[in-house]
């Protein structure tokens, strides 16, 4: 692993929204399936974790991953499916120094925060821009999800490249929105929770397909994208979408990649 790495190598440990399916208890307990998602998490450059939720141990050790490597951990809110104590413990285990835990301001006085062990808290306010000891600039700002739990989303940036993680939230909030204006993102990781279908309940805070196909070419106005820029879908809901080769085939009509456990992509 090298931390100075100039590109972003994203490996995907889980791409499934909260409504788990029983056949990760049984044929997938210790393996990928593209139809048995787990929590959403990314493990960034091989020493980063976005978002740890309850699956995110077994998939780093599905994927034969040395978790000493792993200095710094974000979490985009404190729902369990992002966010896990236990699981943050276990990671945080394995390494003689403590584990970086970047957490959105506030989450400390939540009753959905709990300590972890070997962790050192690191609060995030929205529209500032933090480093890593790495040299990666993250900044965060509020999405439109469940302001109990503190929602945010995340853009990464070093040298010149820059991706946006936002997994749990529906369309931007104004400032939100704004704030990303003329960054053109090389990548965006995007909420699909809801499939290829209209009139979703959950449109105040998950995507649907057609949402998305309606936001890039206003994104594109707003050159927080451009014609290369790389669109990922995660955060996919199985009891909601297509099977995931009738869903790729969807979104890829518009050019976007529909991500799945164990993927992996640089930038």
């Amino acid at each position: 692993m090298d931390i100075n790495n100039s590109t972003f190598d994203l490996k995907f440990l889980g791409t499934g929204a909260a409504d788990f399916s029983p056949l990760l208890k049984t044929e997938y307990k210790e393996k990928f399936g593209l139809d048995a998602r787990r929590s959403s998490s990314i493990l960034l450059n091989g020493h980063i974790l976005i978002d740890a939720g309850v699956h995110t141990y077994e998939s780093l050790n599905i994927t034969g991953t040395d978790i000493s490597k792993i200095t710094d951990i974000f979490i985009s809110h404190l729902h369990i499916d992002h966010y896990n104590a236990e699981v943050i413990e276990k990671i945080a285990s394995h390494r003689e120094k403590p584990v970086k835990l970047w957490l959105p301001e506030g989450s400390l006085e939540s009753k959905h925060f709990t300590k972890s062990a070997n962790t050192e808290v690191k609060l995030m306010k929205n529209f500032e821009t933090y480093e890593t000891a790495c040299k990666i600039k993250v900044s965060a700002m509020p999405a439109n999800h469940s302001t109990e739990y503190l929602s945010r989303h995340f853009v990464f940036e070093k040298e010149n490249k820059k991706f946006f993680y936002g997994l749990d939230g529906a369309w931007f909030l104004f400032d939100s929105y704004y704030f990303m204006q003329n960054m053109k993102l090389d990548l965006m990781i995007l909420d699909a929770t809801c499939g290829d279908y209209e009139g979703d309940y959950r449109m105040a805070e998950h995507n649907s397909i057609p949402m998305i196909k309606l936001m890039l070419p206003s994104l594109k106005t707003m050159n927080i994208i451009d014609e290369n820029s790389k669109i990922i879908l995660s955060h996919i809901a199985p009891t909601l979408n297509k099977p995931h080769t009738e869903t790729e085939k969807i979104v890829s009509e518009f050019g976007a990649l529909l991500a799945f456990d164990g993927m992996e992509f640089s930038l």
